[in-house]
């Protein structure tokens, strides 16, 4: 039986309460130990204490301080990961950490608050935020050939910190059951909860099983629109991946059926396994899939939407304020999932294997 969703070791930090830092402290926090002097604009972030820095050379930074919840082993992983793509994938858009003044990634300090604050200060990248682009099939594949390109670089990276128990990891995608009656109350619930249980008996039959059987390895984990932005001048393009925060180490197929969730075109279930074997055909063009890891990605997609509905209304009801901007997706979220009860198990099989040549 899986565990409850609110006994994983990290489900605390989704409900935790905003822990902001006075931005005069982070500016002085910044000139003693980065040398950066600059305007400092807060920033939203559903973690981080975060500032936008406009340097007074002209050069702009994100400034981080992690929520003091969060393991000093999580935050380093983020950091670790950044590190390590700067020496095996200097082309990638990922954001660069600059080293303090005694040459280190990132440092921990007791904030006004008297809670330790892991700081670290982020290369500011430029870009359209990819919702705000039109959606386009060239654009969902630029999104896959750098899911494949970041992947590639990821691999042969370790920490101590890749096999902890996320919330949001989709190896364990049955955990979410616990929260599924505790959800809004809204026309049709039934039939959802129907629909959603029914995703989750699959994925405990015939997913975790073939999962655990292939190979492991750092994943971005949520490769979703709000993570990406594009070249404000050809929205086709992929100019920034955003927030390492969710990493953990699980088959790559899981990462690209994240990606994939949130590519779907939620108009009936053929478009949305077109959708999704373009995807999957982008990638596999960059980095070749195997057939045990296509015959996962129709049911991988199903449960990451299942897991979105139940997690991000679960903490609406704990972080009302929070609301409106954690249930974004939920609509959409509802109608993709039905979208995708349309289509056979294995017409989806085939439909991606024959998208990728498999």
């Amino acid at each position: 039986m899986a565990p409850a969703f609110d006994t994983l070791p990290e489900a605390a930090v989704l409900t935790a309460g905003p822990a902001p830092v006075p931005p005069d402290w982070a500016a002085t926090v910044l000139r003693v130990h980065w040398g950066v002097a600059g305007n400092l604009v807060p920033l939203s972030g559903e973690r981080d204490a975060n500032f936008r820095v406009d340097a007074d050379d002209g050069a702009r930074w994100l400034f981080k301080a992690a929520h003091p919840i969060e393991p000093a082993e999580v935050t380093d992983y983020q950091t670790q990961a950044l590190a390590h793509l700067a020496r095996h994938a200097p082309a990638l858009p990922v954001q660069r950490l600059r080293p303090t003044w005694g040459g280190a990634l990132s440092l921990t300090l007791t904030a006004p608050d008297g809670r330790p604050r892991v700081l670290r200060l982020i290369s500011w990248l430029e870009g359209v935020p990819a919702p705000q682009a039109p959606r386009s099939a060239a654009l969902r594949d630029d999104v896959a050939r750098m899911q494949a390109r970041l992947h590639r670089a990821l691999a042969t990276l370790r920490h101590p910190a890749e096999a902890r128990q996320l919330p949001w990891d989709l190896q364990r995608a049955e955990v979410v059951d616990s929260l599924l009656p505790h959800l809004p109350q809204t026309a049709g619930q039934p039939q959802r909860l129907a629909m959603a249980r029914g995703v989750l008996r699959q994925h405990v039959a015939q997913v975790s099983g073939a999962l655990a059987a292939l190979p492991r390895q750092a994943i971005h984990n949520d490769f979703n629109l709000y993570n990406l932005l594009v070249q404000p001048d050809a929205p086709q393009r992929v100019s920034g991946v955003l927030d390492f925060g969710d990493m953990l180490a699980a088959p790559r197929i899981c990462d690209v059926a994240v990606a994939a969730s949130y590519q779907l075109d939620d108009a009936d279930g053929a478009a949305s396994l077109a959708s999704v074997a373009q995807f999957a055909a982008a990638y596999h063009a960059e980095s070749p899939l195997a057939a045990p890891e296509l015959d996962l990605l129709w049911p991988l997609v199903q449960a990451r939407l299942v897991m979105v509905v139940a997690t991000s209304g679960w903490r609406a009801q704990r972080q009302a304020a929070q609301a409106d901007y954690l249930l974004r997706n939920n609509a959409i979220s509802w109608q993709r999932l039905a979208a995708t009860q349309q289509v056979a198990p294995g017409a989806a099989r085939q439909a991606l294997q024959q998208a990728c040549g498999v």
